[in-house]
C-alpha cells in the first residue's frame, strides 16, 4: 500500500474534482468522456440518458480500428447478441487472436444501437490488438481485448474490498456502482467511475502501463479524438474507466500520460497479415469466471437485470431474484431434489436481510448465492449436496448463443456449416452438451450426417465427439450398428471454421485440401498412414479424394520394408474392400489390385520375423492371423504358394523367438502342411530340454494358443508334457513361470477352461470339483504334520503300531 499511498499524496484527490468538472463531464464542452466497466449494465443505463442530455454530434468507442466496418453489421436489428469481432494476425515469428465481444446490455454494443437509432455516426478508435500485445501476454493465445486485470487486481481496489468487507471487486463494483449507482444522478455516477479507475491507475508504474501496451493505445485514442473533434461540435468518448485519466489533457505532476516508448509505436515492426470477423459469442465465453478478465460475470443475471432496467423497474434487482428463485425451485424439482416452496420464500427473505446488514438498497447476485446455500443446501455442503448451487450458476451464467446479421462479410465455410447444420437439425442456438444418435446401416441420411460430422471434427475436433459406435480407424466395436455423437457450439468453434476458411469455402473443400496437405508430410513409404487416410477420406465422405490415393498407396506399398506397416494396410485396405458398399465407393478393379499387392508385400517380408522384438510379438501375431485367414479363403489372388513356403522357411530357421514358432506352427498345421503331433514334439523339446529352452515353453504355447487352442482342449499329449514339466519344476522356477503361463491359457473362454479343469483332474484321478477348492494353510500344514508326528509316537509307546 506504500506505492498507492505515494501516488495518491503526488496526486491530490481535490485534483480529480476538478479534473472531472472541466474536462471529463461538462456538458458545454465540445468533447465529453463517459468511463465505463465493459458488460455493466448500469454504464449501459447512464449512457443512455447522457446521450439523450447532452445530443452528441459523433460517438467514438473503445474497439479495434479494424472493427470500423463492421459497426452496421453489429447494430443491425437482426444482430442478436452476444456477438463478438474475432481478431488474429499472423507474422514470421508470431500468431495470436482475440476477442472483442459484446452482449446486449454492454455499454459499447449499447452505444452502437443508440448511434444507428438516432443517425448519429459512430467510430471505433482503439489500436488493433496487434499493436500492443506483449511478451506477457504471449502465452495466452486467444484473449479478450477487454481486459480488465489492472483494473480489479489494483492495490487500492484490495484494499477497498478490505474496508468495505467485500469478497473480491466484482461484489464491490455491484454494490458501489450496479445497485448504487441506480440512485445516483448520472454526473454522480460518472463521477464515482472515474474516480475510482483513475485512483486504481495511480498504483502502476509508467513502465507497467507500458508493458502492458495501456500507453500506445491511449495514445493512438487521444489522435482520434483530436481529430473528430476538429470535424464535430460535440463529440462522446466511451472508453474503459481505467483509460479515461490517460486520455485527458493534463498538467498535473504525473507522467503516466506522457509520449510513448519508440518500442510502443502504433506502426507495424514487419510484415503483419491481420483479419477480423464479425461472429456469434456465448453467454459462458463471456462470463469472465470461465477464464476472461473481461467485465462482468454472471452474464445472464445481468441481462435479465438489464430488461428490468428498460422496463423502467425501480426494484430490477428483487424482480430478477424472484424470477431466479422460481426457475432455481423448478429445476432442482425437475431433477428430484427435495425442495420446496417455502425453502424459495426463506431464500428471498434472507436476500432481504442480508442486503440491510450490507448497506444495499438491494440484494445483488451475492446475497442470491449466499441465500441459496442456506436455504437449498440441507446440511454441510459436500459433492453429494452441492447441486443446488451448480443449478444456480447454469442459471447465472446461462446457454444463449447470439447470431450475427446476413452481412457481406460473412464467411462461406462458417455460412455452409450453418446451412447444413440447419439441414440435419443439429442445435447451434444455445450451448452445452446436445446428443446425436444414428443408425448408419438403416439410413442413409444418418450416413450422411456421420460424413459430416467426420468432417467437421477432421477441421474442429473440438465441436463433436463419437461417444459410442464403430472406430474403423482404431479398429475397435465394428459389430456396433450405431453410432452417438456428443456436440456442442460455441464462439471458439466458429474461430476454428474461420481458421480453415483458407482451405476452402465449403467443410468438403477444406476438410479435402487439408487432407491433401496432411499427405504431403507423410513419407511415402508409410503405407499404413495413407491407407488410413485413404479410410478416413470415406468416413467423411470423400469418395474422389480416396480414389485419387489409390496410386499414392499403391507406391508406399512397394517402397513400405516393414512387415507391420504392411500388415496394417492390409488390413485397412481389405476393410474398405470389404464394406465398399457402406463407404460409398463403386465397383471398380483398383481396390482388389491394392489388396493383393498389400498381401504379398507382407508375405514377401515374412522371413524377417527370426530378427524381432519381442515388443512387437502381439502385433506380429495379429498380422500373421490376417495373412493366414486371407490365405485359407478362396479368391484366386490370396492362392499363391509362397506364403506357406516361407512359414516352412520360418519354422526351419532356429533363430524365430518361441512366441513365433507357436503360431507359424499353428498356422501351417491349420493349414495342413504340418500334423498336430509336430506340435507336441515341439513342446516337447522345449519341456524336456535345457533350463533355459524349459523356460521358453509359455512363449511357446501363447504363440500356438493364440490360433490354434483346439490343439489343446481335445488331445492329451500336450497336456501330459504341461503336466510333466510341472511336476518336474522345483518352487522357485515355479514361480518365476506362472505369469507367462497365466497369459498363454487367457486365449481360453471361460468354458474352455472349466473343461481343462475336468481333464486335469481325470488325468490326477480326482473329483473336478476337488480342483475349485483353496489351498491349504502353509501353518495347518506345519500343525497338521506336528499332530500326525505326536499321534505316531503315542501308538508306538502303546505299541499299537
Amino acid at each position: 500500500m506504500d506505492r498507492v499511498k505515494h501516488q495518491l499524496e503526488e496526486l491530490d484527490v481535490s485534483q480529480l474534482q476538478i479534473l472531472f468538472e472541466s474536462q471529463v463531464y461538462n456538458l458545454n464542452n465540445g468533447i465529453i468522456y463517459f468511463p465505463i466497466r465493459h458488460h455493466s449494465p448500469v454504464c449501459s443505463y447512464h449512457m443512455l440518458q447522457l446521450i439523450e442530455a447532452y445530443k452528441p454530434d459523433s460517438i467514438l468507442i473503445e474497439g479495434p480500428e479494424s472493427g470500423n466496418p463492421f459497426i452496421s453489421v453489429l447494430a443491425d436489428e437482426a444482430t442478436l447478441p452476444p456477438v463478438s469481432m474475432y481478431y488474429t494476425y499472423e507474422t514470421e515469428d508470431d500468431r495470436a487472436a482475440c476477442y472483442y465481444p459484446m452482449l446486449r446490455y454492454s455499454p459499447e454494443y449499447v452505444a452502437l444501437r443508440e448511434a444507428s437509432r438516432l443517425g448519429i455516426p459512430a467510430q471505433f478508435i482503439d489500436l488493433d490488438y496487434y499493436h500492443f500485445s506483449m511478451e506477457e501476454k504471449s502465452e495466452q493465445r486467444e484473449i479478450s481485448i477487454q481486459d480488465e486485470t489492472l483494473l480489479a487486481g489494483s492495490d487500492f481496489i484490495d484494499r477497498l474490498c478490505q474496508k468495505t468487507n467485500c469478497r473480491s471487486f466484482d461484489e464491490l463494483w455491484e454494490k458501489v456502482f450496479e445497485i448504487g449507482g441506480l440512485e445516483k444522478s448520472t454526473q454522480e455516477f460518472v463521477q464515482d467511475v472515474f474516480t475510482y479507475c483513475t485512483l486504481s491507475r495511480m498504483c502502476y508504474t509508467t513502465e507497467r502501463l507500458s508493458r502492458s501496451g495501456d500507453l500506445a493505445r491511449e495514445a493512438h485514442m487521444r489522435t482520434c479524438i483530436d481529430k473528430a473533434s476538429r470535424k464535430y461540435d460535440r463529440v462522446l468518448v466511451i472508453t474503459g474507466g481505467f483509460h479515461t485519466y490517460g486520455l485527458l489533457d493534463l498538467k498535473l505532476s504525473t507522467n503516466q500520460n506522457k509520449a510513448v516508448p519508440d518500442s510502443m509505436s502504433s506502426s507495424p515492426k514487419d510484415s503483419v497479415h491481420q483479419q477480423m470477423y464479425p461472429m456469434v459469442y456465448t453467454f459462458a465465453e463471456a462470463d469472465r469466471l470461465n477464464g476472461y478478465a473481461s467485465g462482468m460475470p454472471y452474464v445472464n443475471y445481468y441481462d435479465m437485470i438489464w430488461s428490468q432496467l428498460l422496463r423502467q423497474k425501480n426494484t430490477a434487482y428483487n424482480k430478477t431474484a424472484v424470477d431466479l428463485l422460481s426457475q432455481l425451485t423448478r429445476k432442482l424439482r425437475e431433477g428430484h431434489e427435495h425442495v420446496s416452496t417455502s425453502d424459495a420464500i426463506e431464500a428471498y427473505s434472507m436476500i432481504q436481510g442480508l442486503a440491510t446488514l450490507r448497506g444495499k438498497r438491494e440484494g445483488g447476485v451475492y446475497e442470491l448465492m449466499d441465500a441459496a446455500l442456506a436455504s437449498f443446501v440441507k446440511g454441510e455442503l459436500t459433492l453429494a449436496t452441492e447441486k443446488p448451487l451448480q443449478e444456480l450458476q447454469r442459471l447465472l451464467t446461462g446457454d444463449v448463443i447470439g447470431s450475427v446479421a446476413p452481412n457481406s462479410f460473412s464467411i462461406p465455410i462458417v455460412e455452409d456449416f450453418k446451412a447444413r447444420c440447419a439441414v440435419s437439425k443439429l442445435h447451434l442456438r444455445t450451448t452445452g452438451q446436445h446428443k446425436k444418435v444414428l443408425d448408419l446401416y438403416a439410413k442413409p441420411e444418418h450416413r450422411q450426417l456421420s460424413q459430416l460430422f467426420q468432417c467437421i471434427t477432421y477441421l474442429v475436433p473440438e465441436f463433436a465427439k463419437r461417444q459410442s459406435g464403430p472406430d474403423w480407424i482404431a479398429q475397435r466395436d465394428m459389430n456396433l450398428v450405431r453410432e452417438t455423437w456428443i456436440y456442442n457450439y460455441s464462439s471458439r468453434i466458429e474461430a476454428r471454421l474461420i481458421e480453415n476458411s483458407l482451405y476452402g469455402g465449403t467443410i468438403q473443400e477444406a476438410a479435402t485440401r487439408k487432407m491433401a496437405e496432411h499427405m504431403q508430410d507423410i513419407p511415402d513409404h508409410h503405407s499404413g498412414e495413407l491407407a488410413k487416410s485413404m479410410l478416413q477420406a470415406l468416413l467423411m465422405g470423400l469418395q474422389d479424394t480416396a480414389k485419387q490415393l489409390y496410386d499414392q498407396v499403391r507406391s508406399a506399398l512397394r517402397k513400405d520394408g516393414n512387415f507391420l506397416s504392411l500388415c496394417g494396410s492390409l488390413h485397412i485396405l481389405d476393410r474398405i474392400h470389404q464394406h465398399r458398399r457402406l463407404l460409398g465407393l463403386s465397383e471398380d478393379s483398383h481396390l482388389p489390385e491394392l489388396v493383393a499387392e498389400a498381401y504379398n508385400n507382407a508375405v514377401d517380408k515374412l522371413l524377417q520375423l527370426s530378427k524381432t522384438n519381442p515388443d512387437e510379438h502381439k502385433a506380429i501375431i495379429q498380422g500373421l492371423k490376417l495373412l493366414a485367414m486371407l490365405a485359407e479363403s478362396s479368391e484366386e489372388r490370396y492362392q499363391d504358394e509362397t506364403f506357406r513356403a516361407h512359414l516352412n522357411e520360418l519354422l526351419a530357421d532356429h533363430r524365430l523367438p518361441a512366441q513365433l514358432e507357436g503360431v507359424c506352427l499353428a498356422i501351417s498345421s491349420g493349414l495342413g502342411d504340418r500334423s498336430r503331433e509336430e506340435i507336441v514334439n515341439r513342446a516337447r523339446g522345449y519341456i524336456r530340454g535345457t533350463p533355459e529352452q524349459m523356460r521358453q515353453t509359455a512363449h511357446y504355447l501363447q504363440g500356438v494358443f493364440a490360433v490354434a487352442r483346439d490343439a489343446f482342449l481335445y488331445e492329451d499329449q500336450l497336456l501330459s508334457e504341461l503336466n510333466y514339466m510341472i511336476e518336474q519344476l522345483d518352487h522357485d522356477e515355479f514361480i518365476v513361470m506362472i505369469p507367462e503361463l497365466r497369459l498363454a491359457f487367457t486365449y481360453f473362454t471361460p468354458m474352455e477352461t472349466a473343461l481343462i479343469a475336468d481333464r486335469v483332474a481325470s488325468l490326477h484321478q480326482v473329483q473336478a470339483e476337488e480342483m475349485s477348492k483353496p489351498g491349504v494353510d502353509e501353518q495347518m500344514l506345519f500343525q497338521a504334520k506336528a499332530w500326525d508326528d505326536a499321534i505316531r509316537k503315542e501308538f508306538e509307546a502303546w505299541k499299537l503300531i
